[in-house]
């Protein structure tokens, strides 16, 4: 059996690894995952595709526009850290 290696694209998939007890199989996590505080030194794998600072109004705008074009708001930036983390892909 492959050792249990888990990348959380989620916060809230995040908390449930912890309130798991899983926490220590957690290699990978999105850029919005900061709780518990012990991933936050995990390897980012995720970030958006516009710019989070600004209003909730702005944000929404641009999070809009983006999904009306067909694009995913989020890339894999970390897509090296990813593969870098080795998580089980079946």
């Amino acid at each position: 059996m492959l050792p249990l290696k888990i990348v959380s694209l989620l916060p809230s998939a995040t908390e449930i690894i912890h309130r798991l007890g899983l926490t220590e199989y957690q290699v990978g996590r999105s850029h919005e995952c900061d709780f518990p505080v012990e991933i936050t030194a995990l390897p980012v794998c995720t970030a958006p595709k516009f710019n989070p600072e600004g209003t909730s109004g702005e944000i929404h705008d641009r999070v809009t526009d983006l999904l009306q074009s067909r694009h995913s708001a989020f890339i894999r930036s970390g897509l090296t850290s990813l593969r870098n983390c080795s998580p089980p892909i079946s």
